[in-house]
C-alpha cells in the first residue's frame, strides 16, 4: 500500500531516485527473521547521507548480524515533504518501505550542528513524539545519536533517549544485544536506559541533572539513580583489524562524492588548537597498507566505482603512504580508477608523492595555511611555514600545475587586520614565485584562489575558551581582504558569517538551547546548512521567544574554572591540556606534533599505552 502511493507521486518531485531504495548492495532481510531493527536516519537529503562513510561502515556491521537489520532513512526534499504531509505518507526506510516508527531503534548521525532541526522534522514525520519525555515507557523507539556532534549533545538532550559517544563499531553491536535480551524479558525503557546508561560511551541524558548559576553559566551536571558521574567515549583498539565492508550500496544518482572510499587511519598527530576532529578522534591509529590495499581493490571491484578516496583527516601523515599509494597505482592504472588524496598536508608534500597523484589527478591542489602570518599560523598550532609552503607550491608548480587553492580562517583567535592582509600577500608571493621558475608549465597562467571560513570555537579544542568574532567584525575582515587584493589572479571566497555565529551557538550550548530548536523549527526552520533555506532571523526570534542570547553562547570568553555543559563527558583530552595549550596560544608558542613528542593531552593516560 505505501509502495503504491510513493510511486503515484514520484514524477512529480526532483530526483526520484532519491526516495525508492533497490540500489545495488542494498540489504534487504525479511522482517519476520529479525529481532532487533535499526533505522539509520542522516538529518539532511540521500545526496549528502549516501556519501557519509560512517553510514556505510555501520549499515554493513549491523546486517552482517543475521538477526539484526540496519535500514537507510534520510530527510525528504522540501517538494516530497510536501507530498508526504498532504497525501499522509510517513517517513520510511529505503530498503523494505517500512515505516520509521515501526524500528527498534531510530539513530541519528549528527556531523553537523545545523542539522538539528531536521532532526525534529524527520521524527515528525515518523510520526514519533519529538520531546523524549513523550514517549512512553514501553521498550520501543529508541531515539539515539552519535556523530562528532554529540560530544555536547546537551543542545539535543531534550530530544533523544541516549547518545553513543565515540566509535561506534564496537558499542552500537552491545546496545542492540542488551536490547534485545531485555526487551525479551519485558523491560520497560526506563529499565533498559538504565541498564545501557552502564555500557562505556553511552550517555542517558534524562539521568542527569543540570543547575545553573545566576550569571546563567552551568552550576553542575549530577548523575542521577547511579548513572556514571563521567561517560568516557569509545575507541576502537585495533584499528587495522577493525570491521570494514567489501561492499557499499551504489546509488542510481549522483550523490556529492559519488565513490568508493578507504579509511586509511583514525585521529590525527598535528594538535591544531582550532581542530575539534583533530582531538576528540584521537588516539591516531593507522592501517597496514596491505589492509588499505586490499579493501580499496575489494570495493572496487564489489562497487564498479572509478573513483577512490584515501579517507582521513590527514591522508598524507600516514606512515605508509608512499607503500599505499605505490600499491594502489598499478591497479587504478589498470582498471582506470581516479585515485584522490584529500587532506594533503604542506609540510610533507613531496616530489615523489606529488608524481604519483598526477598519474590520476589533473586538476588544481588545494593547501591549508590556515593564517596569513606566521605569527597567527604560532598562535593556532599549525606548524606550517612560508617557507615550506613555497617550497610545496613549487614542487607542484614544476610539476605542471597552475592552479592552487589556499583555504584560511577568519575570526581567528588574537587576529589582527595585519594577519588578514597577510592572506593577499602571501597569495601574491605564490603568484611572484610562479614567475620567477624557469620550469613553470609553458602557456599556462596561474590562478591562486583564497577560500575562508569563519572561526567556530569548538568543544574539546584548546580554543573553546574563546569568543567567537562578531558579524560586524567578520565582514570588516572580509571587506579588508577584497582591498588588500591587487591581482586578477587571486580570487577569494567565503560564506556568510551567520550560519557560522548559529554553528557556534550550537556547538558550545547548554539543554535551554533544546527550546530554542524547538520553537525554531516549529517556526519553519529546516535545512538551516542550505544557503537557500536559512532563515538567521527565525532564529533570532526564537532566541529572543526563549529569553536566551546568541552572544552569550558565541561572543562570550570562558574563563578556565567556568563548568563547560560537556564537562561530565571523557573524550580523553584533559581540560587541564587545553588550558595549557590555550595559554601557549597566547604566547604564540607551538606545540610539536605527537610522533615528534607526547603533549601529554590525556589519551595515553585512558589507553594505557603511547600512541607510538
Amino acid at each position: 500500500m505505501l509502495k503504491e502511493k510513493i510511486e503515484k507521486f514520484l514524477l512529480d518531485v526532483q530526483k526520484p531516485a532519491r526516495y525508492i531504495g533497490g540500489e545495488s548492495g542494498s540489504i534487504i532481510k525479511d522482517r519476520e527473521n529479525v529481532s532487533v531493527s535499526f533505522a539509520f536516519c542522516f538529518p539532511d537529503t540521500y545526496d549528502i547521507g549516501m556519501s557519509h562513510l560512517g553510514m556505510k561502515i555501520l549499515y554493513s556491521l549491523i546486517n552482517s548480524r543475521e538477526d539484526y537489520s540496519c535500514e537507510r532513512v534520510f530527510a525528504p526534499g522540501i517538494d516530497f515533504e510536501e507530498i508526504m504531509r498532504r497525501e499522509q505518507i510517513p517517513l520510511y526506510s529505503l530498503e523494505t518501505l517500512q515505516p520509521v516508527k515501526n524500528f527498534d531503534f531510530i539513530g541519528f548521525t549528527m556531523q553537523y550542528e545545523l542539522s538539528y532541526t531536521n532532526v525534529l522534522n524527520m521524527l515528525e514525520l515518523s510520526g514519533i513524539p519529538v520531546m523524549a519525555s513523550d514517549r512512553g515507557d514501553e521498550l520501543f523507539n529508541i531515539v539515539c545519536a552519535g556523530g562528532p556532534c554529540v560530544c555536547n549533545p546537551e543542545p539535543l538532550a531534550d530530544f533523544f533517549d541516549l547518545f553513543i559517544l565515540g566509535e561506534g563499531e564496537e558499542v552500537n553491536l552491545e546496545l542492540m544485544d542488551l536490547y534485545k535480551q531485555m526487551k525479551e524479558q519485558g523491560a520497560s525503557k526506563k529499565e533498559f536506559l538504565l541498564k545501557a546508561s552502564k555500557i562505556k560511551g553511552i550517555y542517558v541524558p534524562s539521568l542527569y541533572e543540570v543547575s545553573y548559576n545566576e550569571d546563567g553559566t552551568v552550576k553542575s551536571v549530577l548523575a542521577k539513580e547511579n548513572a556514571p558521574d563521567v561517560v568516557k567515549k569509545r575507541i576502537i583498539d585495533d584499528f587495522d583489524n577493525v570491521f570494514y565492508p567489501e561492499n557499499f550500496v551504489v546509488p542510481f544518482t549522483d550523490i556529492v562524492h559519488n565513490r568508493a572510499s578507504v579509511e586509511v587511519l583514525r585521529g590525527c598527530i598535528r594538535g591544531c588548537r582550532f581542530c575539534q576532529a583533530g582531538f576528540i578522534y584521537r588516539p591516531f591509529r593507522e592501517k597496514s597498507a596491505k589492509n588499505v590495499c586490499e579493501q580499496a581493490k575489494a570495493l572496487c571491484e564489489n562497487t564498479g566505482y572509478e573513483e577512490l578516496s584515501l579517507a582521513s583527516l590527514s591522508t598524507s601523515d600516514h606512515s605508509e603512504i608512499a607503500e599505499i599509494v605505490g600499491g594502489l597505482i598499478p591497479y587504478t592504472e589498470k582498471e582506470h580508477v581516479n585515485l584522490s588524496l584529500p587532506s594533503l598536508r604542506v609540510d610533507n608534500f613531496s616530489k615523489e608523492l606529488m608524481d604519483e597523484i598526477k598519474k590520476v589527478r589533473k586538476s588544481g591542489l588545494t593547501f591549508a595555511p590556515e593564517a596569513g602570518t606566521q605569527r597567527l599560523r604560532d598562535v593556532i598550532n599549525k606548524n606550517v611555514t612560508e617557507e615550506e609552503l613555497m617550497r610545496t607550491c613549487r614542487t607542484a608548480f614544476e610539476g605542471g600545475y597552475a592552479n592552487v587553492k589556499l583555504y584560511f580562517m577568519m575570526g581567528l583567535p588574537t587576529e589582527t587586520d595585519e594577519d588578514i592582509k597577510g592572506m593577499a600577500e602571501l597569495a601574491q608571493r605564490v603568484i611572484d614565485l610562479y614567475y620567477s621558475l624557469p620550469t613553470r608549465p609553458k602557456g599556462k597562467g596561474v590562478q591562486v584562489s583564497i577560500s575562508t571560513a569563519t572561526f567556530v570555537p569548538k568543544p574539546f579544542t584548546p580554543f573553546e575558551f574563546e569568543p567567537q568574532a562578531t558579524r560586524e567584525e567578520i565582514m570588516h575582515k572580509q571587506q579588508l581582504l577584497i582591498d588588500s587584493i591587487t591581482s586578477k589572479k587571486i580570487r577569494a571566497s567565503w560564506h556568510d558569517p551567520s550560519t557560522s555565529i548559529l554553528e557556534a551557538v550550537l556547538a558550545r550550548g547548554d539543554r535551554r538551547l533544546g527550546q530554542v530548536i524547538y520553537k525554531a523549527w516549529k517556526n519553519g526552520s529546516k535545512f538551516d546548512s542550505w544557503g537557500e533555506h536559512f532563515n538567521f532571523d527565525n532564529w533570532s526570534r526564537a532566541f529572543d521567544e526563549c529569553g536566551l542570547n546568541m552572544e552569550f553562547y558565541a561572543s562570550r570568553r570562558r574563563e578556565y574554572d567556568e563548568v563547560m555543559p560537556w564537562d561530565h563527558l571523557d573524550y580523553y583530552i584533559s581540560k587541564e591540556f587545553l588550558i595549557r595549550e590555550n595559554k601557549k596560544a597566547k604566547m604564540a608558542e607551538t606545540t610539536p606534533h605527537c610522533r615528534q613528542n607526547c603533549a601529554a593531552c590525556g589519551v595515553t593516560k585512558e589507553t594505557g599505552r603511547a600512541c607510538f
